[in-house]
Formats: C-alpha cells, structure tokens, sequence
C-alpha cells in the first residue's frame, strides 16, 4: 500500500497570511500538489477544500497540519475530526 503524504492549512480570512504554515509543511515536506488550503473561519468543519481532503485521504496517509488549531476552532468539532482522522480515516496525524 502506498502511503501520502498530505497537507492542511487554513486562514480565516483572506487578508491572512498562510506563508508561516506553508513553510512548516514544505519542511516536513509535503508536497506542493498535495497541500489543501481553505481561507475561511474556522467556526465549522464546512470548508470545499478540507471535504476535498477528507475524501482523497486513505488509511495510512499522514495528514500533516501546522497546528491543532488551524483545523478549526471549537474544541468539540475539533475532537470530532480527530476521530474521524485517526478512527474512521486510519491517518497519521504530524
């Protein structure tokens, strides 16, 4: 099985700047084509760009994000996701 390695960033708005979070996941290093990037609030998980994520994702894939809170912002949802990551999906997480 081949295993991917995907990347995750997100800004609230436009205006902010993803260049620190995309350093870090070139670093890691991600590559460029597999960087999904969503410049929106982080109130809910309804982002076009993280449900194109999560329904390219396999089992085995690493999921690569800069931090925990760039995947939204309310704890619950976002203990949600993580299941549905790491339990349902079966992805590293870095």
């Amino acid at each position: 099985m081949t295993q991917t390695i995907y990347g995750y960033v997100r800004v609230s708005t436009k205006e902010q700047c993803e260049e620190r979070q995309l350093i870090a996941l070139r670093e890691f290093p991600v590559p460029e084509s597999a960087i999904f990037m969503d410049k929106l609030s982080g109130k809910d998980f309804n982002r076009p760009r993280y449900r194109r994520l999560l329904k390219k994702i396999r089992p085995g894939d690493i999921l690569v994000v800069k931090s925990i809170d760039r995947l939204g912002r309310n704890y619950e949802e976002i203990l949600n996701q993580w299941r549905i990551i790491t339990k349902e999906k079966k992805l590293i997480l870095s």
